[in-house]
Parts: structure tokens; C-alpha cells; sequence
């Protein structure tokens, strides 16, 4: 049984075929770590991808035993096929928010963090403590000057506590809106409804890959369709005319075929089949005397109402009649 191709859809199923395999090709690519392996897992990509794609389509003229088979290897191919894909949507989803966490502006570090300067703010005013309670005699004016040196120790040292809080603030919100780069927007707005972003991702990704799988099997499903067929095949013997039946008998009878022609039926013959068969060859004969029925498989198996090999076979005999 050929099966022509049919362009309409064939060009759909190869770009969405050709998408995929390029899919299997960068997901077995990024799973893979020496060479031997990265190109023995795109070939296995590959392969599970044309297989998903055409065994509904090759096994639909077989019968139901190969179409079972079929079916059990095509589920596998695809269970394989979309994870792989939603494994590549993942990581093609961890590289763009690598990108645009990349964006965000980089926040300088403070050389020294908050308890180091609380511990030397902490000596400082100890110090100023001691000279504080000091007696003066001859040296209060040495006093004063620590006093005031310690003083502006402290200012400077609360001031560098205040920048350390406001880079550590800026770090933070940095942190934060590197965190949320990284993730898709829209995955961040379906976290509202409960599902964690990581889930969503990878439900967003499987989704992908069932749609480009199932657009590719559908369309060549149509691209490779079968031809016109009904429930029985017909040979080319059994091939049918749309031309009206007109038999050639003995000069016993005159009858008229269906585009009005006379022609004339053979009534009685020594090899006629006997029984059923006969009696259903004298009702297509009568049936076209009487210009009700034209000589074709399709409608004496309507007049009839056997099959369509029945049909086929007395449409044979009536030819050979003729």
C-alpha cells in the first residue's frame, strides 16, 4: 500500500520533526560530559525523536497486533523524548537568567564589616573613658587634645558603621533582584497560585515538549495518509468503471442500460453459478434492465447490501458475462 505525501501538512511535520531533533541534539549535548558521550546521547536523542514522530503513522496500515506493538514503543519514545526536552527548556531557562542576573549592577564589598568596627569603636570609647576621668594638673591640655582626637574617632568610626549598613542594604537588595532575574516572569507570576517556581519550570518545559511532539505526529500522521481506501481492498482487476455496465447476450431478451443504450442480457447460461450467487447475479442483472442499477462495485454492493468483496466478485462474473 503506497502512501503518497501529502504537501499540505508534510512541511509542517518536517520543520516541527527537524525542531526537535535539534531540541534531542543540545539536550544530549549539555547531558553529556567526555565527546564519546555527548554524541552517543544525540544519536539516541535523534533516533527516539524520529521514532515518536512516524511509528503512528507506519504502523496505522498493520494490523491491530503490530499497532499495539507500535503503540507500547511509541509511548516510550515519547515519555523519553519530552524529558529530554523539558531537561533542555530548563537549562536554555537557567542560561537566560544567568543573562539577566548578569544586568543587575554589582555592589562594591566593605573591607571591614560591622562587628570589626563595633569592637574597635568598643577600645575607643574605653579609652576615652580613662581620659575622661583623668585628674588634670600640668597636662590638661594633652587631655583635652585625646579627648577630642578620641571623639573624632568615634564620629568617623559610627560614620563607617552607617556605609557598611547601607552597602550590606544594597547588597541584600542586589542579592534579591539577581534571585528573581534568574527566574521567568511568567513562572514568578504562576507562583502566586502555591506551585514553587522550580516546578513551575518544569512544568512549563514538559508542556513545550508535548505540543512540539504532538504538532510532529499529527502531521505526519496527514503528510503520510494512505489513499482512498474502504474496509476491503480492491485489486486493479477488480478495479471499477463509472462507465454503465452494458452485457452482451443472446438475442433472447432486449434491456436498456443505464444511459438509455439497448443492449441485450444473456438470460439463460450453462455455467451460471447456482444457489445464492445466482440468484444475487439475477438481481443486479434485473436491476440494470431495468436501468435502476449501474454496473459499479459501490452501488451493487448498496443494492445488494453484502460486502465489498461480494460486490467485486459479481461484478466480475458480470464482466466475463459480457
Amino acid at each position: 500500500m503506497t502512501m503518497p505525501m501529502k504537501a499540505s501538512p508534510v512541511l509542517l511535520a518536517v520543520a516541527a520533526t527537524m525542531t526537535a531533533a535539534c531540541l534531542s541534539i543540545m539536550s544530549g549535548w549539555q547531558r553529556g560530559g567526555f565527546l564519546a558521550e555527548r554524541l552517543l546521547l544525540v544519536c539516541v536523542g535523534v533516533v527516539l525523536v524520529v521514532a515518536a514522530h512516524l511509528l503512528p503513522a507506519l504502523s496505522r496500515p498493520h494490523g491491530w497486533r503490530i499497532r499495539a506493538l507500535g503503540m507500547t514503543l511509541w509511548i516510550g519514545c515519547m515519555t523519553a523524548t519530552c524529558y529530554g526536552h523539558a531537561g533542555f527548556f530548563a537549562m536554555a531557562q537557567k542560561h537566560a537568567g544567568e543573562v539577566r542576573a548578569a544586568v543587575v549592577p554589582v555592589v562594591v564589598v566593605p573591607s571591614r564589616n560591622l562587628a570589626e568596627i563595633a569592637s574597635d569603636r568598643a577600645g575607643i570609647v574605653a579609652r576615652l573613658a580613662r581620659v575622661t576621668e583623668r585628674r588634670c594638673s600640668d597636662r590638661c591640655a594633652s587631655a583635652r587634645i585625646e579627648r577630642t582626637t578620641l571623639n573624632a574617632r568615634l564620629v568617623a568610626l559610627d560614620a563607617e558603621s552607617a556605609e557598611v549598613t547601607r552597602r550590606e542594604l544594597a547588597i541584600e537588595r542586589t542579592n534579591a533582584e539577581r534571585t528573581a532575574a534568574k527566574g521567568d516572569p511568567l513562572a514568578g507570576l504562576l507562583t502566586a497560585f502555591g506551585i514553587t517556581a522550580s516546578r513551575v519550570d518544569l512544568v512549563v518545559g514538559m508542556a513545550f515538549a508535548v505540543v512540539i511532539e504532538g504538532v510532529a505526529c499529527f502531521c505526519w500522521l496527514l503528510a503520510l495518509r494512505p489513499a482512498h481506501t474502504t474496509a476491503n481492498a480492491v485489486t486493479p482487476a477488480q478495479e471499477v468503471s463509472h462507465e454503465p455496465l452494458v452485457t452482451r447476450v443472446a438475442p433472447a431478451s432486449t434491456v436498456v442500460a443505464s444511459d438509455g443504450n439497448d443492449v441485450t442480457e444473456l438470460v439463460e447460461t450453462a455455467n451460471s453459478p447456482a444457489g445464492e450467487p445466482a440468484d444475487d447475479l439475477a438481481r443486479v442483472l434485473t436491476a440494470i434492465r431495468d436501468g435502476t442499477l449501474r454496473g459499479t462495485v459501490t452501488e451493487i454492493r448498496k443494492h445488494l447490501g453484502c460486502s465489498q468483496a461480494k460486490a467485486a466478485g459479481l461484478r466480475k462474473q458480470l464482466v466475463l458475462h459480457a
